[in-house]
């Protein structure tokens, strides 16, 4: 038995629901068809959404169907709205950032050369109190 096997019954049974109800497969394909076609933090909320038309009397083939149907639009219906305005669909980030389709974050530059100079004290020449020496240091 799998992890997911194993919590979606736990989750069941702390529930009171029938396991044999929960279709995996369904929920996945559903989520992974909302976060690619309208926006990842859309996926649970819509799985939380059909969850609630299903338990309303919808059966989770029909309510999943529908919100499918709708996320495959939505993503359309936006490229469609591009093209007439004359631009390029959005894309979720910059192309000259992809790098094998991860997101490539800059690094900030590295230091170059020595660090700025700092006074150790103010005032006066020669030794400063403590035994300090006066002149200016790197560091």
């Amino acid at each position: 038995m799998s992890t997911m096997d194993q919590w979606t019954a736990a989750v069941c049974a702390d529930l009171g629901l029938d396991a044999s109800a929960a279709d995996l497969r369904a929920v996945l394909d559903l989520t992974r068809d909302v976060a690619h076609g309208v926006a990842r933090p859309a996926a649970p909320l819509t799985a939380y959404l059909v969850g609630v038309a299903v338990g309303r009397g919808l059966t989770l083939p029909d309510a999943a169907g529908r919100v499918t149907t709708l996320a495959a639009s939505w993503e359309k219906e936006e490229e469609l709205w591009a093209e007439r305005a004359g631009q390029t669909p959005r894309l979720p980030f910059p192309p000259e950032r992809a790098v094998t389709g991860l997101l490539q974050i800059p690094s900030p530059p590295a230091p170059v050369g020595l660090p700025p100079l700092r006074r150790c004290h103010r005032g006066g020449s020669g030794r400063a109190k403590g035994g300090h020496d006066s002149r200016i240091h790197a560091g």
